[in-house]
């Protein structure tokens, strides 16, 4: 698999995303600034790559930074923290990132500048490594629900691309594979950056899993005629009651699935899920320049002038959304909220494939 965002000789390496499948081209990062302009211009995107990036990002920014203790470390911190919180607004791994790193810092502030500089450096690593093991596990919960001979459809890019390394949403389907099952996928093309058109099609096949790109207004179809068997897609931001802010699109698919009885999972690390936000109204939603749907990369396609709305996300309400698969179990979206409730047997609510 491809590596989506590492730290090399000071740097913060990233795929440029943006250029793929045409060219491979990695960008080397120099300041926080850079890294956050890479996730404002989609070099890197998806919700825990960008958590990563955040933190490489930190790390990187506080290397810059002349103080002489923690106070004066943090101070100079602050505008770190805030560049990089308002690259993208609906994802929330950026801001569990920001939050996991002020603590780490407080916790170790009687260490000196210098080591605590060291020591984001290794935080950031061990974000990115965590990742990869949570991806993981999540695939491990969930291949359980891919019967052999399965065809599963999948939208936007919630792949090894949108993380660390191994995906949330393609997870399930890898581990199904490694574990002999035939199954075929079914990649929404996604406008209008065509994510899954240019990368998780992309990513599959070189991963030799079998599968098949598709007009987004194809997947109704399909799924009427009986030729998928589930949808698993990724998600941004996961709130308390179990609704889910992902790729626009995604809403739509979830509500053909529930028409036509196909179950919908949502692939969500416990980073990726907001417990302070009650429910789905309440998610900001990302707007993005016309020119994603005016063009295709340089090619001009839509009328001079014509008013456009390119909303970056959509809001799935939980009553279409089967079950939401993490790396502490499979859960229905009514019962996320005892992830975040002490002294709970979570084996008691978990779903289980029958």
């Amino acid at each position: 698999m491809v590596k989506t965002i590492e730290w090399v000789n000071g740097k913060v390496r990233m795929i440029d995303q943006s250029r793929l499948p045409r060219e491979v081209k990695y960008i080397d990062c120099t300041d926080y600034e850079m890294v956050a302009e890479g996730i404002k211009k989609l070099w890197i995107r998806g919700a825990p790559a960008i958590g990563i990036a955040a933190a490489m990002g930190i790390a990187l920014g506080a290397q810059e930074i002349k103080a002489n203790n923690f106070n004066d470390l943090m101070k100079g911190l602050n505008h770190v923290f805030q560049t990089l919180l308002l690259t993208r607004p609906t994802a929330v791994n950026i801001q569990w990132a920001v939050e996991r790193i002020k603590l780490f810092l407080t916790e170790r502030k009687d260490q000196t500048v210098d080591k605590l500089k060291a020591l984001l450096i290794e935080e950031s690593l061990k974000i990115l490594q965590e990742d990869i093991e949570i991806n993981k596990a999540i695939g491990r919960w969930g291949a359980q629900f891919i019967k052999d001979g399965d065809t599963v459809i999948t939208h936007c890019n919630a792949g090894s691309l949108a993380t660390g390394g191994y995906g949330t949403a393609t997870a399930p389907i890898r581990v199904a594979v490694e574990q002999g099952k035939k199954i075929q996928v079914i990649a929404d093309e996604t406008r209008p950056v065509l994510q899954g058109c240019r990368l998780t099609a992309w990513e599959l096949m070189e991963d030799n899993i079998p599968v098949t790109l598709i007009t987004d207004n194809t997947a109704g179809a399909l799924l009427r005629k009986g030729e998928i068997n589930l949808a698993i897609v990724g998600t941004d931001r996961t709130v308390a009651n179990g609704d889910v802010a992902n790729k626009i699109g995604t809403y739509s698919l979830a509500v053909l699935c529930k028409e036509n009885g196909v179950p919908f999972y949502v692939a969500a690390p416990l980073s990726s899920i907001d417990f302070s936000i009650p429910n789905g109204e309440l998610i900001p939603i990302e707007e993005r320049g016309s020119e994603e749907v005016t063009h295709i990369f340089e090619c001009h396609i839509a009328p001079e002038g014509v008013k456009v709305r390119n909303l970056a996300f959509d809001v799935t309400p939980a009553k279409y959304i089967t079950g939401i698969i993490t790396e502490k179990g499979v859960f229905r979206p009514e019962d996320l909220h005892k992830l975040n409730e002490k002294d709970v047997d979570l084996s008691a609510f978990m779903l289980k494939a029958t």
